[in-house]
């Protein structure tokens, strides 16, 4: 991913209850609903015992219109009700990113 500088990271942290029943299409829609946002720059995720997702924003303007996008906001509250036993999120803004990969290339 390349963004300009700054941009904004939003760091979504879960653990999720033994109910997941339509979590994994919701999730799945989430990712695609976001991508069509505007200021939105990509994401990253990890699942473990702790699930890590770290979506990429423009501005926190941007941030703000996902917040309040319809289905997002509908997935939100099934999180809160079915899916999550809780979670965090915290929004930081990037300043500098740097990078190394096998091809040797550093950045």
């Amino acid at each position: 991913m390349k963004a300009k500088f700054p941009y904004y990271a939003v760091i979504f942290t879960s653990r999720r209850t033994e109910e997941q029943a339509g979590y994994a299409e919701t999730s799945a829609r989430m990712m695609e609903l976001a991508a069509r946002q505007p200021g939105y720059l990509g994401v990253d995720h990890a699942r473990e015992e702790v699930g890590i997702t770290v979506s990429y924003w423009e501005s926190l303007e941007a941030i703000a219109g996902w917040k309040a996008q319809a289905d997002h906001a509908l997935a939100q509250r099934y999180g809160r009700e079915k899916w999550y036993s809780e979670y965090r999120i915290r929004i930081c803004r990037v300043e500098k990113e740097y990078g190394f990969n096998q091809e040797g290339s550093a950045e």
